[in-house]
């Protein structure tokens, strides 16, 4: 398959690296557009206000990948690659692997998540792949499944244009438990802002925070509660897969919001 690979970590993230060498060891056409540094938690950001600059770059990743080092966000370096970059769209764009969770409500911040959206806003269907540790540097098992994951879309496309968002949680091969297709949970955090003075005795604020992964997802989504929860399933050594799309309408609300009148006369 013709792969486009992106992250929101940075050219030098391992897990990028060893998910990109990986799946052109495979024998996979692979092509690498990510942000040059660290560019987690810009959402869906774009740039719009200052030119967008890309680098070849070599000798980072695996001979037969052509790659590239883009200034701008995450959902940059993929629009920039299907529109300019690349000679002919990818079959499947893929984000990570990313150095931490993207579960629940974290989904909303992630510069992860957001590259392969905009691969499914460009109607090409997208994989987001996340190691659920901070710390941990082990990749392999997640890169492992994600050729897995791959080789199964090449035989059997998605039904529907859709973004699933996988999370591997941070143990060995022979530790995952399984594969769980799972729904999107809350993951709120507790913020907190930790207020400082730089040398020049000015008030600064750094943002930190507690996570609160109990709290559960609202009812009414048209999903059933029998449906596990992403969060939950990592807590058990499972890997969580979760459909995603774009579209944000609120059926229940649409439902209940229709019966309103407006009488403007």
């Amino acid at each position: 398959m013709k792969l486009l690979i992106s992250n929101d970590d940075g050219v030098s993230a391992l897990g990028i690296r060893t998910l990109a060498d990986r799946l052109a060891a495979a024998g996979h056409d692979v092509s690498v557009v990510c942000p040059d540094r660290e560019r987690s938690a810009t959402g869906h950001g774009l740039t719009m206000h200052q030119p967008i600059r890309a680098q070849a770059i070599e000798s980072v990743f695996h001979p037969a990948i052509n790659a590239w080092a883009c200034d701008g966000t995450p959902s940059d370096c993929v629009k920039l690659a299907l529109w300019a970059l690349l000679d002919s769209p990818p079959d499947l764009v893929l984000s990570g692997i990313n150095q931490g969770a993207n579960l629940g409500t974290e989904i909303l911040y992630s510069g992860t998540v957001s590259a392969a959206m905009e691969g499914v806003i460009e109607g090409i269907p997208s994989i987001a792949l996340s190691l659920t540790s901070h710390t941990s540097q082990d990749f392999q098992p997640a890169a492992k499944f994600a050729e897995m994951l791959v080789e199964k879309l090449a035989l059997n496309p998605l039904p529907e244009l859709m973004l699933l968002n996988v999370n591997v949680p941070p143990v060995p091969w022979e530790k995952i438990a399984g594969v769980s297709f799972t729904r999107q949970g809350v993951r709120r955090y507790v913020d907190v802002f930790d207020k400082r003075v730089d040398p020049r005795g000015k008030i600064y604020y750094w943002l930190t925070g507690e996570v609160l992964e109990e709290v559960e997802p609202p009812k009414g989504l048209h999903i059933s509660d029998d449906v596990p929860i992403d969060v939950h399933v990592i807590r058990n050594n499972y890997i969580s897969i979760t459909p995603l799309q774009y579209n944000l309408t609120y059926p229940t609300g649409l439902d209940k919001l229709c019966g309103w009148e407006f009488p403007l006369t």
